[in-house]
């Protein structure tokens, strides 16, 4: 007579046929509920000053930026000293409500980690940025980042 062993039974190898499917509806889904943060320029982009040393920001979500230079369309003036607040023009008075809003979106714990981008161009006067600086220091926005061209290295 003849031995029969029992083979022994382990685990199932993992079918993975429906993986493909699963990642392809998930980036499907995030494709589709992803919005792009875009700001419609209602000032000429700016022309940055040139700078020696630039530094990334680190927590891009929190960065609120206020653009400062010469607005497109007549109707807003030609000096070069427009400020733009997302996507209106406004004055340095209501650089305090714009930061009090932004906050209004962040968690209490990531407050201290927010930073106010100034994108001003070359020709605006020093005294818009000064009166926005001194709005910031009102509602205790220290952290200010002032954006700049790398400059080229000839």
């Amino acid at each position: 007579m003849s031995k029969f062993r029992k083979k022994k039974k382990g685990m199932p190898a993992v079918n993975t046929a429906a993986l493909p499917d699963i990642v392809f509806m998930l980036l499907f889904f995030f494709m589709v509920t992803t919005t792009m943060r875009e700001t419609d320029l209602k000032i000429e982009n700016p022309r940055l000053p040139s700078a020696s040393e630039v530094k990334k920001l680190e927590h891009k979500s929190l960065v609120s930026t206020i653009y400062v230079g010469k607005a497109k369309d007549g109707k807003y003036g030609t000096s070069f000293n427009r400020i733009q607040l997302n996507d209106k023009i406004g004055t340095a008075e209501d650089v305090p409500a714009f930061i009090m809003n932004a906050r209004l979106k962040v968690s209490e714990a990531e407050v201290p980690f927010m930073t106010t981008s100034i994108k001003a161009d070359k020709e605006s006067s020093v005294g818009t940025i000064v009166d926005i600086r001194l709005k910031l220091r009102d509602v205790n926005a220290l952290k200010i980042s002032y954006s700049a061209s790398k400059a080229s290295s000839n």
